[in-house]
């Protein structure tokens, strides 16, 4: 097994990736002040980890509607886009690339997140978890559901969050459809009992996806776009897998080939779906043959098992994230074959420098 391969460049849809480690999106709370605006911690904490080869931030909001948990970015102001602008300036100082994930909770919020409005979703239904506000963790509401009208403006709110993201010098978007937020509830039958056109057939319950990305095209190069995906999320954000599970997945993966990404981003089960016959058990290996692009496969990886995924040919780049949490230089640790910084979980949320800019590097050990 060729170990060097996640050191070799890559070349991300003419985008050049000088190794094959990407830092995954992690919401880390940061931005704790009135208008949740990045900051020069923020900027900080990426640059540090900026020997990746490409970093795609926590998720970030598309519009005020959108928010879920307190302290997150957003990128619907001009305050947010300036706060981005130190990210990206930083992050290309030491000649990495960066994706903004865009980000709707749709039902994984709360009316103490939202001046007392009801959480918008494909449904009006209780995902039936719990969602950490400014008082602290509180159980979901019934959600409000969305009226097409509602669906339009927030499919103009992703494509508004991409050409905000432009103006803030991102290489480019991943779209997150994914973890049980917004999109994701589109797909799934038991978080969307529409009949319109936005629910109903497997076509209709993955439309508002492509909706967005035919929009996002005519803000930013659809080259420069990256899809990402959980197709097994099964007992976490209050989603359970179906009997059309598979299948829609699998027509949302086939009909992104017509969209020439810069990537699909996959997520292997974050629980065990070995006994359920509506989960995947190995999300790259089904993929894999189906979808002609780039590949980013997620699922808590170490080096070796990251050079076997991308010696079996079953990924072509690899997303870390616990590991970048504490290892600011995680792609210099593997290139020396040095022990990793175990990560502090307490202070995976917390404001301040602390658990998040504070981690040493190898020099400093």
């Amino acid at each position: 097994m060729n170990e060097q391969i996640i050191f070799e460049p890559y070349n991300l849809n003419g985008l050049a990736l000088s190794n094959r480690i990407v830092m995954a999106p992690m919401t880390r709370s940061r931005s704790a002040n009135p208008g949740n605006v990045p900051t020069e911690l923020t900027a900080r904490y990426y640059q540090q980890r900026a020997s990746a080869g490409l970093i795609i931030t926590e998720g970030t909001y598309v519009s005020r509607e959108a928010v879920g948990y307190v302290n997150v970015p957003g990128i619907y102001t001009e305050q947010q886009v300036e706060g981005w602008k130190l990210v990206t300036d930083a992050v290309h100082e030491r000649g990495s690339k960066i994706f903004a994930q865009l980000w709707h909770v749709g039902r994984i919020s709360h009316p103490d997140l939202l001046n007392g409005e009801l959480p918008l979703a494909p449904s009006a239904l209780n995902p039936l978890t719990k969602v950490f506000t400014p008082e602290g963790f509180k159980d979901t509401v019934d959600a409000r559901e969305m009226t097409t009208a509602q669906i339009q403006k927030t499919i103009n709110d992703f494509k508004q969050a991409a050409a905000n993201a432009v103006e803030a010098g991102f290489d480019g978007v991943e779209l997150h459809a994914a973890n049980g937020y917004l999109l994701h509830q589109f797909f799934n039958l038991y978080s969307n009992k529409r009949q319109d056109q936005y629910g109903g057939t497997i076509e209709n319950r993955a439309r508002i996806l492509f909706d967005i990305l035919d929009e996002l095209r005519t803000v930013i190069d659809i080259t420069r776009v990256g899809v990402r995906l959980n197709p097994s999320l099964h007992g976490i954000q209050g989603m359970m897998l179906d009997e059309e599970t598979i299948a829609v997945h699998d027509y949302i993966v086939a009909k992104l080939n017509e969209y020439s990404l810069a990537y699909l981003h996959l997520t292997e089960p974050f629980t065990d779906v070995s006994g359920n016959p509506w989960g995947i058990e190995e999300v790259a290996k089904r993929y894999r043959p189906l979808y002609d692009g780039t590949i980013i496969i997620n699922r808590g990886f170490n080096k070796t098992t990251a050079s076997q995924v991308l010696n079996d040919g079953d990924a072509d780049l690899v997303s870390f994230g616990v590991p970048f949490i504490a290892n600011p230089d995680l792609v210099e640790r593997f290139k020396a074959d040095a022990p990793l910084n175990q990560p502090d979980q307490s202070t995976f949320y917390t404001p301040g420098e602390k658990g998040y800019t504070d981690y040493p590097v190898m020099a400093e050990q």
